[in-house]
C-alpha cells in the first residue's frame, strides 16, 4: 500500500493531476481498488482533491467472449456446410457434428440465405460470407462502438452488458507533499523527554464526536419481575417488609410458625445450618420464647400441642432461612406488640431462601420467594382466596384452581394452581393458608385477628415470562449474561 501511496503522490509531483483514475491503474499496472484506497486516505489529511468521474461501457458476457474467439454459430454451422462439398450435408450428420451450435446457428444461418434445405441434405447458398457478429464483438471488446442498431442486438443475445465505469479525477490539495508525513495520534511521555514534540505532526481531535458506548450491567430478569411484582403489590396496599438478613435462628424459622422441632424439614440434608460460633444466636425474646415452648409441649387455645420435650438448643441453632415467613413471625410479633396496640396490615416481602436439594432443572439450593399475609380481624378462607385472585390477575393469570393441602403453620391450607396456556395444563404456582391460632395467640394478637398469607417462587413465573426451560440459565453460572441484559422489561 505505501508503494501505491508513492506512486499516486509522484505522478502528481510530476504532472500535478492524475485525469482519470482507471487509466492510471491500467497504466501502471495496479489494482483500481488499492488506488481509491489511497485516495481516501490522503485526501483525510488535505494531501489531495478528488472529483467524480463516471463513463458507460459496453462488455462482453461469457457467451459473447466465446463467439468472439470462436466464431458465432451461424458461420460455425455455415463453415460446417461449406466443407462437406457442393452437395451439401446432411440435417442429421449436422446436428451430429455441431450439437447445441447446430440448434442455435442453423436459424440465422437461414433467415441470411447463408443456407438453405435440399430434402433431407443442407446446401451452401450465400458467397464470401463474413462473419459479423464476431467482429462486432471484437470491436466491443477493443474499446470500438458499433451502431446503436447492433448493440441492441448483441444485447437481445445477451452477448453484451452495458456497464457505467466510476473513477475519479485526483489533483493536488493544500496540504500536498510529495512525501507522506505520519501524524501522531498522541502524544507520549518519550515525545516530551525527547523534546521532538513540536515537530511532529499531531491528528486532529474531534472534541464533539461521541463517546464509545458505556456497557455497563443491565437488570436480571428476576429483578426486572421482582419491580414488577412489587409494582403490584404496593398497588394493592401492601408494605414491604426488611428482608435483608439472611441468617435466621431456628426458633423464628420453625419454632414461633409452631413446626415441631422433629418435623424432617429441620434435618441436615433440608436445611444449611451455620457452624462454629455463629451457629448459635445469643437474642430471643424470653417470654415470647416460654409461650412458645408451652404451646409445643402442652398445647393450648383449642390444641393439644405436640406434647414433646422442647429443647433450647435446638430453637437456638442458627440457619440459612428456608423461607421469608421467618421475617412474616417477627413483623406480625412487633405487630401484636406495638404500642396503641394492634392494627390491621399488609405485608409483602421478595427475597432469597436457602434449602439444601438436588439441584435439577427446576431446583436450586437457593431461589426467591414471593409471599403476601394480611393480618385483620374475622378474616375468612374467602378473604384468602379473594386476595389471591386478585394479585395473580394481575400478572395475567385469570384461571386458578385451589386444592386443600396440610402445613404445619396453616389451618386451612390451599396449594394454588393455574392454567398454563402454552403447555395446556394446570400447575401448580403456589401455597396458601391462615396462620394457626397456636401461631399467633403466643405472640400476643387478639383472639378475633386472623391471618391469611400466601407464597410462590419468583423463578417460576419468569421462567414462563421468558421462555426459560432450565432454571440453570436463568441463575447461576451458566447463565448468559447478555441475554439477562437484552431481556425486555417484565409487564403482566
Amino acid at each position: 500500500m505505501a508503494d501505491v501511496e508513492q506512486a499516486v503522490l509522484s505522478a502528481l509531483a510530476a504532472d500535478g493531476e492524475i485525469a482519470d483514475s482507471w487509466a492510471f491503474s491500467v497504466a501502471k499496472g495496479i489494482d483500481h481498488q488499492a488506488i481509491i484506497g489511497v485516495q481516501k486516505s490522503l485526501l483525510g489529511d488535505a494531501y489531495t482533491c478528488e472529483e467524480n468521474l463516471s463513463c458507460t461501457l459496453w462488455t462482453l458476457t461469457d457467451e459473447g467472449l466465446e463467439f468472439a474467439n470462436n466464431g458465432s454459430p451461424e458461420f460455425r454451422v455455415y463453415q460446417s456446410v461449406c466443407a462437406a462439398g457442393g452437395d451439401g450435408m446432411d440435417m442429421t450428420a449436422l446436428q451430429e457434428a455441431l450439437g447445441e451450435v447446430c440448434k442455435i446457428g442453423l436459424g440465422p444461418c437461414m433467415k441470411n440465405k447463408w443456407l438453405a434445405k435440399n430434402g433431407e441434405k443442407v446446401q451452401v447458398v450465400g458467397k464470401d460470407v463474413i462473419d459479423d457478429t464476431a467482429v462486432m464483438l471484437q470491436d466491443v471488446r477493443e474499446g470500438k462502438l458499433s451502431s446503436e442498431k447492433d448493440l441492441a442486438n448483441l444485447k437481445r443475445r445477451k452477448l453484451v452488458n452495458q456497464i457505467v465505469r466510476k473513477s475519479i479525477k485526483i489533483t493536488k490539495g493544500p496540504n500536498f507533499r510529495d512525501k507522506r508525513v505520519k501524524k501522531m495520534a498522541d502524544l507520549t511521555k518519550e515525545m516530551l523527554d525527547n523534546g521532538n514534540w513540536g515537530e511532529l505532526e499531531f491528528k486532529s481531535v474531534n472534541l464533539k464526536a461521541m463517546g464509545a458506548p458505556v456497557t455497563g450491567g443491565g437488570y436480571h430478569p428476576l429483578l426486572k419481575v421482582r419491580a414488577e411484582f412489587r409494582r403490584i403489590l404496593m398497588e394493592m396496599g401492601f408494605e414491604e417488609m426488611p428482608t435483608n438478613k439472611w441468617v435466621e435462628s431456628s426458633f423464628w424459622n420453625f419454632d414461633s410458625l409452631f413446626q415441631p422441632q422433629s418435623h424432617p424439614a429441620r434435618d441436615a440434608h433440608d436445611t444449611f445450618f451455620m457452624k462454629g460460633e455463629c451457629g448459635v444466636t445469643r437474642q430471643l425474646p424470653e417470654d415470647y420464647y416460654e409461650k412458645v415452648r408451652n404451646i409445643h409441649e402442652n398445647g393450648g387455645y383449642e390444641s393439644i400441642g405436640y406434647g414433646c420435650n422442647f429443647k433450647r438448643d435446638e430453637a437456638t441453632k442458627n440457619l440459612l432461612r428456608t423461607h421469608t415467613t421467618a421475617i412474616s413471625a417477627q413483623m406480625l410479633y412487633k405487630l401484636a406488640n406495638q404500642k396503641g396496640g394492634f392494627t390491621p396490615k399488609k405485608y409483602f416481602s421478595i427475597d432469597r431462601v436457602f434449602r439444601n436439594e438436588a439441584m435439577d432443572a427446576t431446583h436450586l439450593c437457593e431461589f426467591h420467594q414471593v409471599e403476601g399475609l394480611v393480618a385483620d380481624r374475622n378474616l375468612t378462607l374467602g378473604n384468602l382466596i379473594g386476595t389471591i385472585k386478585t394479585f395473580f390477575e394481575k400478572i395475567g393469570i385469570t384461571q386458578l384452581r385451589f386444592k386443600p393441602a396440610y402445613n404445619p403453620y396453616t389451618e386451612p391450607s390451599m396449594e394454588i394452581f393455574g392454567y398454563h396456556p402454552e403447555l395446556k395444563k394446570w400447575t401448580e404456582i403456589g401455597n396458601s393458608g391462615m396462620f394457626r391460632p397456636e401461631m399467633l395467640r403466643p405472640m400476643g394478637l387478639p383472639e378475633d385477628v386472623r391471618v391469611i398469607a400466601w407464597g410462590l417462587s419468583l423463578e417460576r413465573p419468569t421462567m414462563i415470562k421468558y421462555r426459560i426451560e432450565n432454571i440453570r440459565d436463568l441463575f447461576g453460572h451458566k447463565a448468559d449474561i447478555l441475554a439477562q441484559k437484552n431481556a425486555p422489561i417484565a409487564r403482566f
